[in-house]
């Protein structure tokens, strides 16, 4: 997420509605702005951040003004407590999402390995790509971390199974002619949607 705002963007994404501040009325103090900036960020990534450092200062002092809580509490807040496990809870059934499992993890990989990574070359876009298949089946991605390793995954299985129908078809290693593996198929990109950048190289 980007880190400098302008006032008016701040105003369309991060101010409070009235059913966001419904979710306020039993929290206070850190937890209060926590939960708060919590679910503004998820509205707008479908995630949520890795650390206090990823939500923009702005937004912190925007919300903070908003909940009528000291914008330092946010340092306070609690990553690793009972609290922010309720609250990811929370945040997650009042947007419709779930949380990715190992099996989802796995399908992921497969659907990589079986139907991108033959067209698509550059990791960083693959990775883009988990983003956007986990929010168009609202669920929560898995962290860049993971999302890394299991690209990873369906690169290494995409080119096994590449190498042995190579080894199986008769002629297998030699190239023919204008069969080089593109970039991108010709058209627009498969997952593209209205916030994905992943089809602009």
């Amino acid at each position: 997420m980007r880190q400098e705002w302008e006032p008016e963007d701040l105003i369309e994404v991060w101010t409070l509605l009235e059913e966001d501040q419904e979710r306020l009325r039993n929290k206070s103090g850190a937890n209060r702005l926590g939960f708060a900036l919590l679910l503004k960020f998820f509205e707008v990534e479908a995630r949520f951040p890795e650390d206090v450092g990823e939500i923009p200062a702005p937004a912190v002092s925007y919300v903070a003004q908003q909940v009528k809580v000291l914008a330092e509490e946010w340092a306070g807040y609690d990553w690793q407590g009972r609290a922010i496990k309720r609250h990811r809870v929370e945040i997650r059934g009042a947007f419709g999402f779930r949380e990715c499992t190992g099996e989802d993890q796995a399908q992921l990989a497969e659907w990589l390995a079986a139907e991108l990574c033959g067209v698509e070359l550059n990791r960083d876009r693959l990775a883009e790509a988990v983003v956007v298949r986990c929010r168009g089946d609202r669920m929560e991605p898995p962290t860049p971390g993971r999302i890394a390793r299991l690209v990873g995954s369906a690169v290494s299985t995409f080119e096994e199974r590449f190498c042995a129908a190579r080894l199986r078809t008769p002629g297998g290693g030699r190239r023919r002619a204008g069969n080089s593996r593109r970039a991108w198929p010709l058209g627009p990109c498969p997952w593209r949607t209205e916030r994905s950048a992943c089809g602009t190289p």
